[in-house]
């Protein structure tokens, strides 16, 4: 498989509506990127991932998609992505785009041409339609959901949604078939024949163009069957058609999925696993529920938290799991996403990110930088639902999707449109991070960010291949990357004591609050550092 310089990058992901408009609408766009492609690159990262920049009606701000083989005209054009991807070469970055695999909008030509017909369409229904109900229909029409919705056009009956109703679920066939339910056709009925070749050719458009690959969004629910099981295990299958003709076509492009892929015993079929903010192995260290709490989440105290009340414990278990299925398996790890919550949220203030940020960049995974957590950006709540962002009462994701805030000027310098056209509004705090702000300071949150990427650069035994040895899983956490250095956070507010024999004799080479005391180390509050080891 290809795609091994993943296994040592670091992503930054954009939110392309809200990073940098440069042409005053109030909504970012690729111009906008490549205008700040310095201050990416001066952070230390290798690749950028965009959410998804295809036209789309955004409905769901993107992630249903009319048209995959052209951007999104309020992004810019086709032309600006591949200048962008050559811009961001030129500064040793790669580009990732978002891939929506698993339905498209109402608006997508394909679906308008099925909803215009009397009935099939004889080269095979790119998307799932049924005449009658059938006794076990899905009950719940709610977003995320899978059910069905009448048809608003000539074809009679209803067609399967995935998310909102404007996400028309896209055929890939089922596991399982009967005479008595014909719209559950097989995998490799002509239908979701179709749709795995269209696949494959807007993968190769892209990738002809330069990309480095792409993130696929649900990409485990493709196959469709009441057995959840069954449907991923089928769902892989098809991605690894997929990866073997990326590894002849294109065998230095990635696929990043959304979550863990399932191991059905066969091949790997995607280049990592991805730790999702949401998921309580992430979520157990970081969330602090002040964006709201989803109905599979526990309550929990974060790890990474002042009061020092959390644990480890479903983080390393989760980790552990991963290392003993596949030692050198990539996995994504980020300090947020586009889906839930920020780095800083709610009572956490800039002080307490030194050791969030230096546990995320000195892990054994591929770190994720999330626009705007270089200079600790705030989740703001009671954002206005735009473009689907409130998809559950309580979750609210615009609060993570606010502009991006470059210096003091109107908007934060991120348009200059008036205030009341921008995407979302800008953080109201006047003492609101910014990057300008933050430059050349040496006590600021960019400046650890730059630090830290720096050093994790110049020092192999930090970077993701390198093998992680837990020395003290509680307060302080502390670790050993490759038998050489030793990592030590404090997240809590309390001081902390770290008296294992890895600390006697260790030499602070990067770090703020810690001190050797004999053979032992303390940690300040808050406190963070790396060490070589004593030979």
């Amino acid at each position: 498989m290809g795609g091994t310089w993943l296994a040592d990058a670091v992503l930054y992901e954009i939110y392309p509506q809200s990073f940098a408009d440069s042409d005053g609408d109030g909504i970012g766009d690729l111009r906008g990127v490549i205008e700040r492609l310095d201050h990416i690159a001066s952070l230390g990262v290798d690749c950028i991932w965009f959410n998804p920049c295809f036209a789309s009606p955004f409905v769901d701000a993107g992630y249903d998609v009319s048209d995959y083989l052209r951007i999104a005209p309020r992004y810019g054009t086709n032309d600006d992505m591949v200048e962008l991807v050559a811009r961001a070469g030129e500064r040793g970055i790669r580009v990732v785009l978002d891939l929506v695999a698993g339905h498209t909008s109402i608006e997508h030509p394909w679906f308008q041409a099925e909803l215009a017909a009397d009935g099939p369409d004889p080269e095979g229904d790119r998307y799932v339609w049924i005449e009658q109900l059938p006794a076990q229909a899905w009950e719940a029409d709610r977003p995320g959901i899978p059910a069905w919705v009448p048809s608003p056009g000539p074809r009679p009956g209803w067609y399967l949604k995935n998310f909102y109703d404007e996400q028309p679920a896209l055929n890939f066939g089922w596991t399982s078939t009967a005479p008595s339910e014909p719209w559950r056709v097989s995998v490799d009925a002509p239908g979701p024949r179709r749709n795995r070749q269209a696949l494959i050719d807007i993968i190769d458009f892209w990738l002809s163009r330069g990309v480095a690959g792409f993130r696929v969004d649900m990409a485990f629910s493709l196959v469709k069957d009441l057995d959840l099981d069954a449907g991923r295990a089928a769902s892989v299958e098809l991605w690894r058609e997929v990866r073997a003709w990326m590894d002849t076509a294109h065998p230095d492009a990635v696929l990043i999925p959304e979550g863990t892929e399932p191991r059905t015993g066969g091949p790997l079929a995607f280049s990592a696993d991805f730790a999702l903010v949401i998921h309580e192995a992430h979520a157990s260290l970081f969330d602090n529920h002040y964006a709201g709490t989803l109905p599979f989440h526990g309550r929990h105290e974060p790890f990474f938290d002042a009061e020092g009340r959390g644990s480890t414990s479903t983080f390393l278990a989760a980790w552990a799991a991963a290392r003993e299925a596949d030692p050198s398996r990539p996995v994504v790890l980020a300090t947020a996403d586009h889906d839930f919550d920020r780095l800083r949220c709610g009572p956490r203030t800039p002080e307490q990110l030194g050791a969030a940020l230096t546990f995320l960049f000195t892990w054994g995974s591929v770190p994720c930088l999330y626009y705007g957590d270089e200079i600790g950006m705030r989740y703001l709540p009671d954002m206005p639902d735009v473009e689907g962002a409130i998809c559950n009462p309580l979750y609210n994701r615009a609060g993570c999707r606010t502009p991006m805030q470059w210096d003091d000027g109107p908007n934060a310098g991120f348009s200059t449109a008036d205030p009341s056209r921008l995407y979302l509004p800008i953080d109201p705090d006047p003492d609101r991070p910014t990057v300008a702000a933050q430059e050349g300071d040496p006590t600021s949150t960019l400046t650890l960010v730059r630090a830290l990427l720096a050093l994790r650069r110049a020092t192999p035994a930090l970077q993701g291949h390198a093998p992680v040895r837990v020395v003290e899983p509680g307060y302080p956490f502390a670790w050993v990357r490759d038998e050489t250095h030793l990592v030590v956070v404090n997240p809590r507010r309390e001081g902390a004591r770290l008296s294992a024999p890895e600390a006697a004799g260790a030499s602070l080479v990067f770090g703020s609050g810690v001190a050797p005391d004999g053979d032992a180390l303390q940690i300040d509050g808050f406190g963070y550092g790396v060490l070589t080891l004593a030979p």
